[in-house]
């Protein structure tokens, strides 16, 4: 730069020298610094013509202001090389682990285009990389159980889907799609065929071996029962009998919960849903606690409105309430206070039970729910419980697609609560019904149900004392509310 500056000085000094010696300065300096432009002009179009051919060689050799242009473009042409050189080695390591990564890996854009996939991906969701470059994933693999799970947003998405792989049906797959950069997703497909396989065996293999070990079980309590009551029965006997029929109740009890728990596994009752008044559920499960002899001391008390109803499985909500509510007359002290709540707030309404019991440490809470988990499995086991009511209550929750929540401090009691959607309130005018008008309903209601259920299930079949003693009881349910 300073060359050029020299430059200029001495074409300006030389042209004023021409011009005094002529008599014409100004003639002459205008001449010189048309020259001088003349020479930059020149400079720069070579200087252009060097960038055009985009070559290291045939750099222009002009000292000055052009050579350092040159230099400096030079240098940010290594440094470019060099930066592409690195990220282009990344690229290739990028590209040799998801090659060898065993998951589909997929990356959506805004509006769920595909913009780059792995081969597994085309092994797993038939996804030709890059032929289907841009085409959008939902009009290449048609599942409405996918076109559900990527609807809605990252924030209301469930955590995984499982479904059959739609390039090999024998393949079950685990998907789970997490929201990155601008407006994209990640969407990885995990094969958990060997997973999936597994617990089908498990829950098959419970399933069963509850239904098998339910008759014997029965017999065996029925034999007792007739012991017991026998009065040949000799004294020193009873004592052990009345322990056995003890154990076989517990067993029983198990047996039952494990029935259930593997009916709501296979789906059962996520596709009943009628108006349940729910208020009248929670007194007479409230009612069922004081008539027991453990509990008879506790001090119970329901806050309900009851023109508040729910839309579901009435089967399942009493499941949820009674287990919920049993637990904690369980781990409660003697005298010790339950106070029941069925309420609506702003966001719909919301189930909770709250006693002054022993409390959970915070490290107990995340396990709660886990199948036969225990905080103190002596109690537990002295009390009779089988470790299954609150794994039940989760996943009658999930069933019904509402969270359940626990807050719990040792020494100041436990609060289980479960939130339910405004949708699941039943629009109904004038629903809300005597609480014996609904008893009736109900009582006939289940009586058709009971007489379908006779005609499937022939190996259980409902003898004709049973149907006379429904009918008695509706009918003596109808003088006490004629009105109904």
């Amino acid at each position: 730069m300073r060359q050029d500056l020299w430059r200029l000085l001495g074409i300006v000094l030389l042209s004023v020298l021409i011009g005094l010696l002529t008599g014409h300065t100004a003639l002459a300096l205008a001449a010189g610094l048309f020259f001088f432009s003349i020479r930059q002009y020149l400079a720069q179009a070579e200087l252009l013509a060097w960038l055009k051919r985009r070559a290291d060689t045939g750099r222009p050799a002009r000292a000055g202001l052009v050579d350092e242009f040159c230099r400096e473009i030079q240098q940010l042409r290594n440094h470019y090389r060099a930066r592409n050189a690195l990220l282009a080695g990344y690229l290739k390591r990028f590209q040799r682990a998801t090659t060898a990564i065993p998951d589909a890996v997929i990356i959506l854009g805004r509006f769920g285009e595909i913009e780059w996939a792995n081969r597994k991906a085309g092994q797993y969701m038939g996804i030709c990389w890059p032929e289907d470059n841009g085409l959008r994933l939902l009009n290449l693999v048609r599942d409405p159980a996918l076109a559900d799970y990527l609807g809605p947003g990252p924030e209301t998405r469930a955590e995984a889907l499982q479904l059959d792989a739609p390039a090999n049906a024998g393949i079950r797959l685990e998907i789970r799609a997490s929201p990155y950069g601008a407006a994209r997703t990640l969407l990885v497909a995990r094969d958990v065929t060997g997973i999936s396989r597994n617990n089908q065996m498990r829950k098959d293999f419970i399933a069963n071996a509850s239904h098998e070990l339910r008759t014997p079980l029965t017999v065996i309590a029925g034999y007792l029962e007739s012991f017991a009551d026998d009065e040949l029965c000799p004294g020193e006997w009873r004592a052990h009998i009345e322990q056995m029929r003890g154990q076989t109740g517990r067993m029983q009890s198990l047996i039952a919960d494990l029935l259930q728990l593997s009916s709501l596994e296979a789906g059962a009752g996520d596709d009943i849903r009628e108006a349940v008044a729910a208020p009248e559920m929670l007194a007479m499960i409230c009612d069922e606690i004081k008539k027991t002899a453990a509990y008879r001391d506790h001090v119970i008390t329901i806050k309900a409105d009851p023109g508040l109803y729910f839309n579901g499985d009435p089967r399942l909500l009493y499941s949820a309430f009674s287990n919920l509510i049993f637990n904690a007359a369980q781990y409660t002290q003697a005298e010790g206070l339950i106070e029941v709540e069925w309420r609506q707030d702003a966001a719909g309404l919301c189930f909770s039970v709250r006693d002054n019991g022993l409390g959970i440490d915070a490290a107990h809470i995340p396990r709660l729910t886990e199948r036969f988990y225990r905080i103190d499995k002596g109690r537990s086991r002295a009390q009779g419980g089988t470790g299954l009511g609150l794994a039940i209550v989760r996943k009658i929750a999930g069933i019904l697609d509402h969270p359940v929540h626990v807050r719990s401090r040792v020494g100041h009691g436990t609060v289980f609560a479960v939130d339910v959607p405004v949708d699941d309130t039943p629009d109904v005018v004038g629903f809300a019904v005597e609480p014996r008008r609904w008893v009736v309903e109900r009582t006939f209601g289940w009586l058709g149900r009971c007489r379908r259920l006779s005609k499937d299930y022939e190996e259980y079949p409902v003898t004709s004392e049973t149907w006379i003693a429904l009918a008695m009881g509706a009918l003596l349910l109808r003088r006490l509310c004629p009105s109904s």
